[in-house]
């Protein structure tokens, strides 16, 4: 999942990217209110971490730009600020959840997969294609309740196929949430699709995730 950090400390920041990176999540940095917003308005997210004391433009107007345009994405707001009113003005602006700093990232990353999974009906709490499962707060897949082992990018991968399933997704798409720059080569999709087949697919006999000529792959929502 794509993720939009707004983080003027830049060591902070730096920390943030790297950690979402390492539980799969692909993340793009802002140093500052009008470019996380200008960020948020033109990048398809599917969450923003947004700071509230930011120069150019702070984070309550970010939010508060955002929802007088009907963009809903979903905001956790990371603050210093840990008074009650401070927390009810984030909120009241349309944020969806509140942190304060200094704060344990076990709790951020569990907050952000709770965010992810608010909307039931495209984010359910255990992701399913037939038999196929995906469980994006246990870290855990499996197939006909068979354990199956992926590294973060391919569990990154099957977590994305598995929101849009029976959707064909583009290269480009994937490449847009699933990795953290577009300057990466396409055809590294290819590859990591393959290594996702081999462990899905192949050893249990199906054909959920398919390539479909010319436009991208399609991961068949009865598990195929």
């Amino acid at each position: 999942m794509r993720v939009l950090v707004v983080e003027d400390e830049r060591r902070m920041a730096a920390a943030l990217q790297r950690g979402l990176q390492a539980e799969g999540f692909a993340v793009d940095l802002a140093h500052d209110g009008e470019e996380g917003l200008h960020a948020a308005r033109h990048g398809e997210y599917d969450v923003v971490v947004l700071d509230i004391m930011l120069p150019r433009l702070s984070g309550y107007n970010v939010c508060k730009r955002l929802r007088a345009e009907e963009n809903w994405v979903p905001i956790l707001m990371l603050s210093a600020k840990d008074g009650e009113y401070d927390m009810a003005d984030g909120l009241d602006l349309g944020a969806d959840d509140y942190l304060t700093k200094p704060f344990s990232y076990v709790v951020l990353v569990a907050r952000l997969r709770a965010l992810l999974r608010r909307d039931a009906g495209r984010r359910p709490a255990v992701l399913q294609a037939g038999d196929l499962s995906l469980d994006p707060a246990r870290r855990r897949v499996e197939r006909d309740g068979a354990p199956i082992e992926l590294t973060p990018r391919e569990f990154a991968l099957l977590e994305y196929l598995l929101r849009r399933r029976d959707e064909v997704v583009s290269k480009s798409e994937i490449l847009e949430h699933v990795w953290d720059t577009f300057d990466t080569d396409p055809n590294v999709v290819e590859v990591y699709v393959g290594y996702l087949r081999r462990k899905i697919d192949v050893p249990f006999g199906r054909n959920a995730l398919q390539t479909v000529r010319g436009a991208g792959y399609r991961l068949a929502g009865d598990g195929g």
